[in-house]
């Protein structure tokens, strides 16, 4: 063996195994060392290929269906005329700018402000009496020891959200509705009956009792999954501390669900001008428009079905444009409770 081929000296023996670990550590090949601390485009296209290709079909799914259509918002500028052309793209080009028109219309309109004041509304009961039910449940289900137990609740609790709005309108008419089992039973005993399926007054609070007996099963799942994360020696430590049932649940399991709380709180504020399309335009004869006319029936009533597309897509934007501020702000509101929110700072 040459002397070239060996370590001069044991000083050079501990750098080249030094750097040897430090090669293995950081997954460099000898000679093959980076020169900067970042891959190339080639190299992280190669790493991560299987992980693009799987993504490539939902990428373009969201292109296709949610990015391409925003395109279609130019005609909140115009006076669009779908019959110009049988081409929908080249009636576009073919309808009349007018500007800013269609919002001045918009905010013209009494009727848009008592739809705002309406979704507001509805919005705050239902972040109020909805939110928490599905965080009360999950910290319900979690607490039961027995797997069959827990299994049945939860398919219990899940089945009202695959029921259609039909469904669950009529299951709460033929309960509290005129002829209702609750307003036939107070007759046949010499009361009188109640029908609150159309009493404008209580409106609210009956479209967010209906929402909650649909989808609060279904929205503790996040909430179980975050649960299923923590590590029980965590509990067993805090039990060791002499920490009750209580108090475990204050200290270990609420802070493990406070991050996941702070993003849906932030996606639900983001959807706060959308508040149930559907469950209000089936509901919106029964008590009138004073009480149920939102923001989502207000573009369909007043704008596509009247077949005035600038007038619906220039209130549709509106809505857009609050609802992505309201995003941002409840993100930063997140990131200054120290939690993550949609995305990092």
């Amino acid at each position: 063996m040459s002397h070239s081929t060996v370590p001069r000296s044991r000083a050079e023996a501990e750098t080249t195994e030094t750097a040897s670990r430090a090669a293995d550590a950081t997954g460099e090949r000898p000679g093959k060392r980076k020169l900067s601390g970042k891959l190339s485009l080639r190299l992280r296209f190669r790493r991560d290929r299987t992980l693009i290709l799987m993504t490539l079909p939902a990428v373009a799914l969201v292109l296709v269906f949610n990015y391409i259509p925003i395109l279609g918002n130019v005609v909140a500028f115009q006076e669009y005329d779908p019959y110009v052309s049988d081409n929908g793209f080249v009636a576009m080009l073919e309808s009349p700018w007018v500007g800013v028109e269609q919002f001045e219309r918009i905010f013209a309109d009494s009727a848009f402000w008592d739809a705002v004041r309406n979704t507001l509304v509805l919005f705050g009961l239902q972040l109020v009496l909805f939110f928490p039910i599905p965080i009360v449940l999950a910290l319900l289900i979690n607490s039961v020891l027995r797997p069959r137990i827990r299994a049945v609740s939860q398919a219990i609790l899940y089945l009202p959200h695959f029921f259609s709005w039909v469904l669950v309108i009529t299951v709460f008419q033929q309960i509290f509705g005129g002829a209702g089992i609750i307003a036939q039973t107070l007759r046949q005993h010499g009361y009188e009956g109640f029908d609150l399926m159309t009493d404008p007054g209580i409106f609210k609070f009956l479209v967010t009792s209906e929402g909650v007996w649909k989808d609060a099963g279904w929205g503790i799942i996040v909430f179980l999954a975050a649960l299923a994360s923590v590590s029980p020696d965590l509990y067993e430590a805090a039990a060791m501390d002499g920490a009750g049932r209580w108090r475990r649940m204050w200290h270990v399991t609420l802070p493990a669900l406070r991050p996941v709380i702070a993003l849906l709180l932030v996606l639900r504020v983001g959807d706060a001008l959308t508040v149930g399309f559907e469950q209000i335009l089936l509901q919106r004869d029964a008590v009138g428009p004073g009480a149920a006319e939102v923001l989502d029936t207000y573009v369909w009533w007043n704008g596509v079905r009247n077949q005035d597309f600038s007038y619906a897509a220039a209130a549709g934007l509106i809505k857009g444009l609050v609802s992505v501020a309201l995003v941002l702000a409840a993100n930063k509101v997140a990131h200054f409770m120290g939690e993550q929110g949609v995305y990092k700072k």
